[in-house]
């Protein structure tokens, strides 16, 4: 979590903006983020210019004629040549970062604005970004989340609050692989949270990614891919996704459920946290989606499209409302049996409404499941996340994150890779198996609550005569202080 220090700065940044006369929150995001863009693009310079020494072949970002461009060079200047140099050269710079307009990157970018209206407002802002430490990974993401968690305006969609925890717990569960035949997709990247999360995990875990020259082409070009609406957050995740190493992030503008979306068995993994909306425009619905579920719902068409845009094979991890476990219509029951009786669904990990708050207090859960074609449903593994290592009020609050009572997510991890050792768990238990004849038999519905059995701690109480005797002996008590006052009083 960032300090309370590096919040208060952020914060003294938006007030900034906001009396300044930039006071639309995404905008607020976006132009912090081009800042801290062109920051961390100097730092990358630097890292190069590093390994260059070593004798190594390295692209630099900047030449030494665009040295001026860099943030080390121009946060010194006065205000008024900060604001020429940064708006007049530093921006268009990295609107054509790589000098390929065809990329999605520069694509994307073509139509960003330089909002910030004054050369002393920027001169302050860049001043306070300085400031901030951004060396730290953990540091970068929470400084990132936590602006991201001042979005506040409607029609912006749910992916880009999910929590990082949760989209780290998820792909290490979904353990991305390090092959030119993994294909990633977020279908509603929102700031591109699960895919960065997926580039961090392939680094930390398969480094041979960044050094086999075949396998460095397929990440930086063809391993992810993020589609949105909103073309706001679809450079924000384009900027985010480079700053992570991905030379040319396939982010693209498009209404995944809409006829407009070509994909079909196309990917291997889905990372996802889709928009609960709600309902939509029928007519805007891709007709094969209507045909695996007759719905308006956006969570169950994304499930439906889900199953179509996957490689047989291909597994997905996503977050639904609760109602999508138990919902009783037509609807929720076609996409339930679709996909344990069609393909397999393999887990279902319960999170408690907490975890999205300040934004939302709904419940929702993580669907793991693979596409077959062929069924394969055998049983079913639920978790019932009880603690996420953060306080379930408003404030989430950190807590000790190594104790299994306040942090389920270890657990998680571990039991998932390892569900041989599930097999013998009880339903008393906070992990189990259920079988898939059992789950039909209660018309697929996939709740914990339908499966998992309390325990109740068997409690002793005295005979009835012995506590007959101590009410009397405590009516008595009662009775002689009642006299005691009334004698005080006169």
């Amino acid at each position: 979590m960032i300090t309370g220090e590096i919040k208060a700065k952020v914060d003294r940044i938006w007030e900034i903006f906001w009396t300044g006369g930039v006071t639309n929150p995404l905008s607020v995001i976006e132009q912090i983020t081009y800042l801290l863009f062109m920051r961390e693009l100097d730092k990358l310079q630097t890292i190069r210019e590093r390994k260059q020494q070593l004798g190594k072949s390295e692209k630099m970002i900047f030449t030494e004629e665009q040295k001026h461009l860099r943030w080390k060079e121009f946060k010194s200047y006065d205000p008024e040549k900060m604001f020429q140099v940064v708006s007049e050269e530093v921006f268009p710079f990295i609107k054509k970062l790589g000098g390929d307009e065809n990329t999605s990157f520069a694509k994307y970018m073509s139509n960003a604005v330089f909002l910030i209206p004054t050369a002393n407002l920027l001169e302050r802002v860049v001043t306070l970004l300085d400031d901030i430490p951004m060396d730290d990974r953990d540091t970068k993401g929470d400084l990132y989340e936590y602006l991201l968690s001042k979005i506040s305006t409607s029609g912006t969609n749910g992916q880009f609050r999910t929590p990082r925890h949760i989209i780290q717990m998820i792909v290490s569960m979904m353990k991305p692989k390090p092959s030119t035949d993994e294909a990633i997709v977020d279908p509603a990247a929102g700031s591109a949270g699960f895919l960065i999360s997926a580039t961090e995990y392939l680094q930390e875990s398969h480094s041979e990614i960044l050094y086999d020259e075949q396998l460095r082409e397929h990440y930086n070009s063809s391993m992810f891919y993020g589609y949105d609406t909103d073309s706001t957050m679809l450079r924000i995740g384009a900027m985010n996704m480079v700053l992570h190493g991905i030379e040319n992030p396939n982010v693209e503008y498009r209404d995944s459920l809409s006829e407009s979306n070509p994909d079909t068995e196309r990917y291997t993994m889905i990372l996802a946290n889709p928009p609960f909306k709600g309902s939509l425009d029928e007519s805007s619905v891709a007709s094969s989606l209507k045909k695996v579920v007759k719905t308006k719902k956006t969570e169950l068409l994304f499930l439906a499209l889900f199953l179509r845009i996957l490689k047989t094979g291909g597994r997905c991890a996503c977050i639904v409302p609760d109602g999508v476990l138990f919902g009783s219509s037509n609807a929720h029951k076609q996409i339930r049996k679709e996909i344990i009786d069609n393909h397999r669904l393999d887990a279902v990990i319960s999170m408690p409404s907490g975890v999205f708050k300040p934004y939302a207090g709904v419940s929702t859960a993580v669907l793991i499941f693979t596409k077959t074609n062929i069924g394969g449903t055998d049983k079913v593994w639920f978790y019932d996340m009880k603690a996420d290592g953060y306080s379930l009020d408003v404030k989430r609050i950190e807590l000790d994150l190594k104790n299994h009572e306040q942090n389920n997510i270890p657990d998680i991890i571990q039991r998932f890779s390892n569900l041989e050792g599930e097999k013998e768990r009880k339903r008393t238990d906070q992990s189990f198996f259920v079988s898939v004849d059992e789950i039909r038999e209660n018309g697929y519905d996939i709740s914990i609550n339908r499966y998992q059995e309390a325990v109740y701690e068997k409690i002793n109480y005295a005979p009835p005569k012995e506590i007959i005797q101590s009410l009397k002996q405590l009516e008595k008590e009662i009775q002689e202080e009642l006299e005691e006052l009334e004698e005080m009083l006169g």
